[in-house]
């Protein structure tokens, strides 16, 4: 399998990538896809959350009334749930999301994403991405001549470039990673994947069979 590469301003180049089947050319495994995709959202969950119960609340503990004869339920403390500002009950408390997903099921969906993203030719590549400075309007114009700008995108770096990060960060449908922070959710959520050409060797031998 082949595909054409771009120079950063969208021109033809004589260039071809020759991708590996084995992981731009798989069957998608959409359960595999799901099952990553879960366990990557659970893990980003803080799980701080918290309410007061009963006990936790400040306030006094004097008989509101009477236990008898007042012609109502007993109540013994202003704190009850079923006050106004009284504790809450059964409420969250803090906890962890994580979720466990073996290598190889990673791996499985990543190049099941990866695949549907060529199948659906939302997968670009080019020679490379650089920035003098770092400028937005200058990376935006890039990806305009790409005709990627108003379309979700993620671009997929080979090596750490600050110049070409800091001029993404005020783009809304745009984001940069490196090829070995890449990832299922962040494949499937972008509507296309604009790779640096030398990223391509650096993610098949992550996930070649």
């Amino acid at each position: 399998m082949t595909l054409k590469v771009y120079t950063q301003t969208g021109q033809d180049t004589t260039k071809e990538v020759h991708l590996d089947e084995s992981v731009f050319g798989v069957e998608p495994n959409q359960h595999a896809v799901y099952l990553d995709v879960k366990a990557i959202l659970a893990n980003r969950r803080q799980g701080t959350h918290q309410t007061k119960e009963r006990g936790e609340i400040v306030g006094s503990t004097r008989k509101i009334r009477r236990q008898k004869g007042s012609g109502a339920a007993r109540v013994g403390s202003i704190k009850n749930p079923i006050f106004r500002k009284g504790g809450r009950t059964f409420g969250p408390r803090p906890r962890q999301y994580d979720q466990k997903v073996n290598k190889q099921l990673k791996k499985v969906a990543r190049r099941s994403a990866l695949s549907e993203k060529v199948r659906n030719k939302e997968f670009l590549v080019v020679e490379k991405f650089e920035l003098s400075q770092p400028k937005t309007k200058e990376f935006n114009e890039y990806l305009k001549n790409l005709e990627v700008s108003d379309k979700k995108t993620l671009v997929v770096l080979s090596s750490k470039n600050t110049n070409v990060y800091l001029a993404s960060r005020n783009l809304e449908n745009t984001s940069v990673v490196l090829s070995s922070e890449l990832n299922t959710y962040d494949i499937s959520d972008a509507k296309y994947l604009v790779v640096e050409y030398p990223a391509i060797e650096s993610i098949e031998n992550t996930l070649k069979k």
